[in-house]
């Protein structure tokens, strides 16, 4: 290559091309060959992961496996009447709330309620509110459901030490909760129907190895924005699928924080809340797994709920959502190796494939291989990627996870490109938690809006909505958004893949969500 006689831009181009020509070949094609290997290994892992979840759902449905033929289930209403209510077992429910300004009533209506013998349940909010004003809202609330007769204990602390799980620790301390056999725990913005207790606490009460019940999330707010409708998808695969398969064959699955009940005494052999990860109820999950204890999914029980629709919510609960179990497997991953009450096959099930595949090889080959290494392929063409591990694995698993949600056949398209750009952020989350480095025991409420969108649209829609740019601009989706564009451009130009069909679709997607044109937008007051 001869060296240009002016200089300045056209200096800085040639040295530049110089240093690539010099790598290429000795450093970079052996460098991502490597990489292509290990993204289609994991990629592998994944497929099979998905495939076998979807041969066992198929089994399941087909055979008719319900967890009330799997396990005894007897209708609690059918108890001695001459025992009185003293035949029903003490309930404790748990509402951890935080600020919850838009749902604190729907949540605490919803689990006063709750149909059970009134001197049997005792209704716990648990309010680490820092506003004064919404404390005393939410303690107001509960002063007027107590005056109906309702048993509510309205129960705050000096500090917010350990989050929600402090908030759980502590209100396990109260003198009344030795009394409960059993506790029911609701966030903020669950609203459970009121036979949710008879339709759970069977299981409990019958069948004396169950430690937890956990019920189904219906999305009250799925069809806001096509962001949640996205979400429905991804979630309705983890509740139709996921969660269903550990139940019926492992007797095992993640704990959702919510819409479950656990028997009191397991929570407390397995040592209780603990606050050392963001996935609390993950962490207390998998101890009382290795302690025995087994868990049943009713997913025809479904407690309706909210998705985040704002994109910053969405991500700060990604964040988490992802950290969280990539620390937790850092911390406990040689606890259930060496533990000695469960089998070897559901060691290898709970460190295979509940965390490594599903918690960390999924988020890492979602970006790594479809974000990163797939587009570099096309500026290195020397480094090929095989048809069946760019098109076939991932068409292949994007269609198995549809089977959660039918309706939304027709946005899969949509869902690839979203799912991908949020794989930014898990992925950066799992090395987080991994490490253990930065922000991995960082904790913030998801905002619920409630119907706080639906008051707020009228009063404004006459006002054009202030934009921001500085606060709705992501630079690390716009960053990403551009190195695909510039392949995407690279490939038309010299490819032979046609790989900028998905690379220009690909990086539209992370430049809408790079300018914060995701999700629903919150009027300012």
């Amino acid at each position: 290559m001869d060296r240009p006689s002016s200089v300045g831009v056209d200096d800085v181009a040639w040295q530049i091309g110089m240093m690539w020509q010099q790598l290429r070949e000795p450093v970079v094609v052996p460098v991502l060959s490597w990489t292509v290997v290990v993204c289609l290994a994991m990629s592998v892992m994944l497929f099979a992961e998905r495939v076998c979840m979807g041969v066992v759902i198929f089994l399941i449905r087909v055979f008719g496996k319900r967890p009330q033929k799997q396990y005894k289930w007897e209708p609690m209403k059918e108890l001695d009447v001459e025992l009185g209510n003293s035949a029903y077992p003490m309930i404790l429910v748990q509402i951890p709330m935080y600020n919850e300004k838009e749902v604190y009533q729907l949540s605490i209506g919803a689990a006063c309620g709750l149909s059970w013998p009134s001197d049997r349940i005792i209704i716990q909010v648990l309010d680490d509110s820092t506003d004064p004003i919404i404390k005393d809202m939410v303690e107001v609330e509960c002063r007027r459901w107590a005056s109906k007769g309702i048993n509510i204990k309205y129960e705050i602390r000096d500090s917010r030490n350990g989050y929600k799980a402090g908030a759980l620790k502590e209100g396990m301390k109260h003198s009344y909760v030795k009394h409960c056999d059993y506790v029911a725990i609701f966030d903020a913005d669950f609203q459970p129907e009121p036979d949710f207790l008879w339709r759970t606490i069977p299981f409990l009460v019958h069948n004396p190895q169950i430690a937890l019940v956990q019920a189904r999330w219906k999305f009250v707010n799925a069809d806001e924005c096509l962001m949640t409708r996205m979400q429905e998808m991804s979630l309705d695969y983890h509740f139709t699928v996921e969660q269903e398969v550990g139940s019926a064959t492992y007797a095992f699955f993640g704990f959702n924080g919510t819409a479950g009940v656990w028997r009191i005494s397991a929570l407390n052999e397995a040592g209780g809340w603990k606050d050392r990860t963001t996935v609390e109820d993950m962490d207390l999950a998998v101890r009382a797994s290795l302690k025995g204890w087994k868990f049943v999914y009713v997913g025809d029980l479904k407690v309706k709920n909210e998705l985040p629709s704002t994109f910053k919510a969405y991500r700060y609960q990604q964040h988490r959502w992802s950290c969280g179990p990539a620390n937790l497997f850092r911390k406990m991953a040689i606890e259930i190796l060496k533990t000695n009450k469960v089998s070897l096959w559901k060691k290898c099930y709970v460190i295979y494939s509940f965390f490594f595949v599903r918690k960390i090889v999924a988020h890492l080959v979602t970006f790594i291989f479809y974000c990163v290494v797939l587009p570099a392929t096309v500026l290195v063409p020397e480094v090929q990627v095989p048809k069946w591990g760019a098109v076939y694995i991932p068409c292949t698993i994007t269609l198995l996870n549809a089977v959660g949600t039918p309706r939304s056949l027709h946005l899969l398209v949509f869902w690839i490109l979203f799912e991908n750009v949020m794989s930014l952020h898990r992925t950066k989350a799992t090395f987080i938690g991994l490490l253990e480095a930065g922000r991995v025991n960082e904790w913030v409420v998801t905002e619920k809006l409630g119907d706080a969108l639906k008051t707020k649209m009228p009063s404004k829609a006459s006002k054009k909505p202030r934009i921001r740019i500085g606060e709705r601009a992501h630079r690390l989706e716009l960053i990403v958004g551009i190195y695909l564009f510039s392949c995407g451009c690279y490939d038309v130009a010299f490819g032979k893949n046609h790989y900028f069909i998905y690379l220009f679709l690909q990086s539209s997607a992370f430049f809408i969500a790079g300018f914060g044109y995701v999700g629903t937008f919150v009027p300012i007051s």
